[in-house]
């Protein structure tokens, strides 16, 4: 356990056995490091701290074993992703799940059901398929036809961890199970960077959730990236929905209509556009000549875009894990040091959202 915590931690910090010893107080050989990330040693204390901190990570990283393996994992990521960028990632998720199953634990929280069990499917044959597939999994959960508020808030309450945190440039997100030590049940994980837009962090989620559900396709024609990329704009707007708000059959739209629509939806405006051709609202020679001019640009450049803080872009964060955090601190379970330490915010900040404002 150790041993592949240092060396992920080494990786991401982009060192060699040799560079890292080199850095290490006190000093320490480059065989002895690699005797530590096999496990075939163990470092004393005092260098365990020195690691750390050459490092740049915590104790808590390094030492907590809650986290037994990061399994399947699976990257969104630009081409030129670094081995570094990586490792980077697996480290800094790895040491958020350790703060969270640590307060988890405090709380005495059992494990979550699959959520999954009753949607799951080994393959989808069409991408009719997967539609009609997102629109179990929203009978199943009772959610309705209407937008969904929170992408994020739903998957927590689901039993997903979903983490947003500042992430390399060139990678988005990751998703993977994780599998505690001591535990027999894989919990799905997914992370997404909080440098992208509202409306990619939302399509990114249901993407994910669309990989829960589906396993495979019947056939190598049907690529199941695609599939997913059907499943995952039918949950976010579903076709009876999206007929009720502009008609069933279309021979263009309004760009203000558009706009419009995106804001309910909480979608990208080519994603808007490119499900008005699914549902069959537009045609795809309608679709094609908006892409040609009115909509040229959309692809790298969000039309009046969701504000952060406003709308679906203030709930559309993680908030499990701060509120168990709190309601560990309201019961005494943990200190408000800690629970700054756990949330990375200040004590004053901490205090205030534990006892309110005082007054002067």
């Amino acid at each position: 356990m150790l041993g592949n915590r240092l060396k992920i931690a080494r990786k991401k910090a982009g060192l060699s056995l040799r560079a890292l010893a080199e850095q290490v107080d006190p000093p320490v050989s480059a065989q002895a490091l690699s005797k530590y990330e096999s496990n075939q040693m163990v470092p004393s204390s005092r260098v365990l701290v020195g690691l750390a901190k050459a490092l740049g990570t915590s104790l808590d990283y390094l030492m907590s074993g809650q986290v037994a393996e990061l399994e399947g994992v699976e990257f969104r990521k630009h081409s030129g992703t670094s081995a570094q960028d990586r490792a980077r990632v697996e480290a800094i998720v790895t040491e958020r799940l350790e703060r969270y199953f640590a307060v988890e634990d405090v709380l005495g929280l059992p494990d979550e059901a699959d959520p999954f069990a009753r949607v799951r499917t080994d393959r989808v044959a069409s991408l009719e398929e997967a539609e009609c597939l997102a629109d179990q999994v929203r009978d199943d959960w009772d959610l309705g036809n209407d937008a969904i508020p929170s992408m994020c808030g739903l998957l927590e309450d689901k039993g997903i961890k979903v983490i947003e945190a500042d992430l390399p440039e060139r990678v988005s997100g990751m998703a993977c199970h994780v599998r505690r030590s001591g535990r027999d049940n894989a919990i799905p994980l997914v992370v997404v960077s909080s440098s992208i837009n509202t409306e990619r962090k939302r399509f990114t989620l249901a993407h994910e959730l669309g990989h829960r559900v589906i396993r495979g396709t019947a056939s190598d024609e049907l690529k199941l990236e695609k599939a997913i990329d059907r499943f995952a704009g039918a949950f976010l707007v579903p076709a009876d929905h999206l007929r009720q708000e502009i008609g069933e059959c279309r021979h263009g739209v309004a760009y203000q209509e558009i706009k419009r629509l995106k804001h309910y939806y909480g979608v990208s405006a080519s994603s808007m556009l490119m499900r008005l051709l699914q549902v069959g609202i537009l045609s795809e020679s309608v679709v094609a000549y908006a892409f040609r001019t009115t909509a040229r640009s959309w692809r790298t450049e969000e039309p009046d875009p969701i504000k952060d803080g406003i709308g679906l872009g203030d709930f559309e964060k993680p908030r499990r894990f701060e509120r168990l955090v709190y309601r560990a601190l309201a019961e005494k379970l943990i200190s408000p040091i800690r629970a700054a330490e756990l949330i990375s915010k200040p004590l004053s900040e901490v205090e205030i959202g534990l006892r309110g404002p005082q007054g002067s």
